[in-house]
């Protein structure tokens, strides 16, 4: 009789604590439960939130919970792993009596981490991903390369100074930020479009759909690594 395999889970939980800012936070990209080393106080948080919050969502196959501080902050990362098949759990009390960059930035590289944490080897993954992503009049195409090379490059097009309390300015800081931390290359252009909400809200869900596709698994490639080089981690 043949044996199973189970694969590990691709999971992280992580805390970073600067003087700037405070964040706690788990991950699992194929969705479901967080890894038992999460943190308590954002687990009962979880419990406490349900789906009630603007950027809360409970379903049979994702949790989600994000409060950072900055309103629309958590929409684009609700709607980034929402589309990208997360469970994704975020906690920061930053410095925003100053302004919101290192909230933002800070944000955005833990994310990063704790997804280049739980991705661990690309072996047996597609390692490219592309993906359009219309909201209305806004369209936007994002590639992703998880390359261990990070780079990114981000034209969004964006003309207000804020959407609600984020800056227009960090919203492509953000994408980068998350390239950084992650170790991806990353090219998200927002095509067209008027609205910046719009703009910015159908960037964060092209890269979810195309990180969903770069992270797949691909059947009978199990262990393989996909470069020629032999090697994504050097």
């Amino acid at each position: 009789m043949a044996s199973i395999t189970i694969a590990a889970p691709r999971w992280a939980a992580l805390a970073r604590n600067t003087n700037e800012t405070s964040i706690q936070l788990a991950l699992n990209l194929d969705g479901g439960d967080f890894p038992p080393d999460t943190d308590e106080r954002i687990l009962n948080l979880v419990k406490e939130s349900s789906s009630s919050g603007h950027a809360a969502q409970t379903s049979k196959s994702q949790t989600i919970l994000l409060q950072t501080g900055i309103g629309f902050l958590d929409h684009m990362l609700h709607a980034l792993s929402k589309h990208a098949g997360w469970s994704l759990v975020i906690t920061c009390k930053g410095d925003l009596h100053i302004d919101d960059h290192h909230t933002a930035e800070d944000v955005c590289i833990a994310l990063g981490y704790a997804f280049n944490q739980a991705l661990g080897s690309a072996a047996g993954i597609a390692r490219f991903g592309s993906a359009y992503a219309p909201l209305d009049e806004a369209l936007s195409r994002a590639v992703v390369d998880i390359s261990n090379r990070p780079y990114s490059v981000i034209e969004l097009g964006l003309k207000r100074e804020k959407i609600g309390d984020l800056s227009c300015e960090m919203i492509p800081h953000c994408l980068q930020s998350f390239a950084q931390g992650a170790r991806i290359t990353l090219h998200v252009d927002c095509l067209r479009g008027f609205n910046d909400h719009h703009r910015a809200e159908s960037a964060f869900k092209a890269l979810a759909v195309a990180i969903r596709l770069a992270t797949s698994k691909v059947v009978g490639k199990e262990g393989e690594i996909p470069s020629t080089k032999g090697t994504l981690s050097a």
